[in-house]
């Protein structure tokens, strides 16, 4: 797809999350300005077969759906799978969040730092929140490296734990952080126990698959920067406040209880 059919595609589909007025879209377009990384305008999502791309990952395009179904296509895209590894919380909590996130996004290690470990605190360990990760690599070979080794330490139940040591310090884009020594490393000390195991994983068609689908339902939704973040149908763009984050999480609850 040409870049601008793609960025005419984002436009709609923001527009249509945001419920389709231009005061909303606005703020929208306000909450990721200064708390954002915007992907590179020349990196294309990489290619992935048809059949990895969940037939619910893109919501309709505002000229085609009401508001409800809009509503209801974002929805339909949490998992909700018992035994993913790349989320956190009970699978029929009432709120998901969605996270799409690149590990050399420094916002997103912000969030990580200081903000998701409240949410798991206040919402996900009393039942309300589920919090399901997103690969979103778009800042190149190095991103797109650390997706699939995060996926990989997931195959082992270590997903969360590889995520905080990845996220525990910012570390220079591209300059080597993320070479396959270090991601071997980093696997180690997330007590991934058979790294070797570890090392095959993350050089499987099984990864690209599963990295790919991630991007691809974020390029769907018009996400172009990380983190991008869905609250139920709220969408919330950039390492926002944690009032931010309590809001949407509070006002999605009271929804679901209706």
């Amino acid at each position: 797809m040409p870049s601008s059919s793609r960025a005419r595609r984002r436009r709609l589909t923001w527009i249509a999350v945001g419920g389709g007025t231009a005061a909303v879209v606005a703020a929208v377009a306000a909450l990721a300005g200064g708390s954002g990384d915007s992907a590179p305008r020349d990196r294309p999502a990489a290619a992935v077969p048809p059949s990895a791309v969940s037939p619910s990952a893109a919501p309709p395009s505002a000229g085609d759906a009401t508001p409800d179904e809009q509503r209801k296509a974002l929805l339909a895209l949490a998992r909700r799978d018992q035994k993913d590894p790349l989320a956190l919380g009970r699978a029929d909590a009432p709120v998901v969040l969605i996270a799409y996130e690149d590990f050399q996004c420094p916002y997103c290690g912000r969030f990580a730092r200081e903000t998701k470990p409240e949410l798991v605190r206040s919402y996900v360990d009393k039942g309300v929140l589920r919090i399901e990760w997103r690969n979103f690599p778009v800042f190149g070979a190095e991103s797109e490296r650390v997706a699939r080794a995060s996926w990989a330490a997931g195959r082992q139940r270590r997903f969360w734990q590889f995520h905080d040591v990845v996220y525990a310090e910012e570390r220079p884009r591209n300059k080597g952080a993320f070479s396959s020594p270090r991601l071997r490393e980093m696997a180690r000390e997330a007590g991934v126990a058979d790294l070797d195991r570890f090392e095959t994983d993350l050089k499987s068609e099984a990864a690209e698959v599963s990295v790919s689908r991630d991007r691809e339902e974020g390029y769907a939704l018009g996400v172009s920067s990380t983190p991008a973040f869905l609250v139920n149908a709220t969408p919330v763009l950039g390492a926002q406040p944690l009032g931010t984050f309590t809001a949407a999480v509070e006002k999605a609850a009271k929804e679901a209880r209706r």
